[in-house]
């Protein structure tokens, strides 16, 4: 499958959730082939459609104070942040033209972040009932999803040099009983650069899916 890989930079949640459903839309009617969006945020934190406000543990003031806008989202999942040094990436691909059903389609998203770590020596795995990838006891990507006609949007977050502290605003998935870490705070001064680990995913993408995709481009969806 030929897909395009726009990267974004760094754009707000809200104006890349609206992309992602204008591009939905696109792919729906026919207009648009497949994509994948590589963003980081500004700060925010994200409550996905099994998630409540009250895991955001932070006063709103306190929120607004720092910056960190507050959304309700229609992905899957709970409650989660992401902001600057944090890979976000979103496939908006056709999960029937990949023969994949959607829990196949999650765990094809844990092997290309799985692959991205083992780059640098870091033994990623999955946690049985929970999404995402873990390194030791910590969670180092988050994962949600929605799909409409076989399209999918929304998709995956790796903290790369992502401030840590953030997550102590929020129960960050629901998960009480594990930490959130991220490839600096597990490599030190060995961490890869973000185009680095941008690299490894877009190999990943076309590894793990078979995806044949174009040359990393810089927006490519202006409006």
């Amino acid at each position: 499958m030929q897909a395009t890989l726009a990267d974004l930079g760094r754009v707000s949640y809200r104006d890349a959730w609206e992309l992602q459903k204008r591009l939905q839309s696109e792919q729906i009617d026919g207009a648009r082939g497949p994509c994948v969006l590589f963003v980081e945020h500004d700060p925010v934190i994200t409550i996905g459609r099994r998630g409540s406000g009250a895991d955001v543990v932070a006063p709103r003031k306190v929120l607004e104070r720092r910056g960190i806008d507050v959304v309700e989202t229609d992905r899957g999942g709970e409650v989660t942040y992401h902001g600057p040094g944090q890979l976000v990436v979103y496939p908006l691909l056709n999960v029937q033209t990949l023969k994949l059903g959607l829990h196949e389609y999650m765990r094809a998203l844990e092997e290309i972040v799985i692959g991205v770590l083992a780059g640098d020596g870091l033994k990623g795995y999955r946690v049985d009932g929970r999404t995402g990838v873990w390194v030791g006891k910590e969670k180092v990507c988050a994962m949600g999803i929605r799909v409409r006609r076989w399209w999918t949007i929304h998709g995956l977050a790796l903290n790369v040099t992502t401030d840590l502290n953030h997550f102590g605003m929020i129960v960050p998935c629901g998960i009480r009983d594990r930490g959130v870490t991220s490839m600096a705070k597990l490599l030190g001064d060995s961490c890869p650069s973000m185009e680095e680990v941008k690299a490894r995913t877009a190999l990943r993408f076309s590894e793990v899916l078979g995806l044949e995709l174009a040359p990393v481009v810089s927006n490519v969806f202006p409006g």
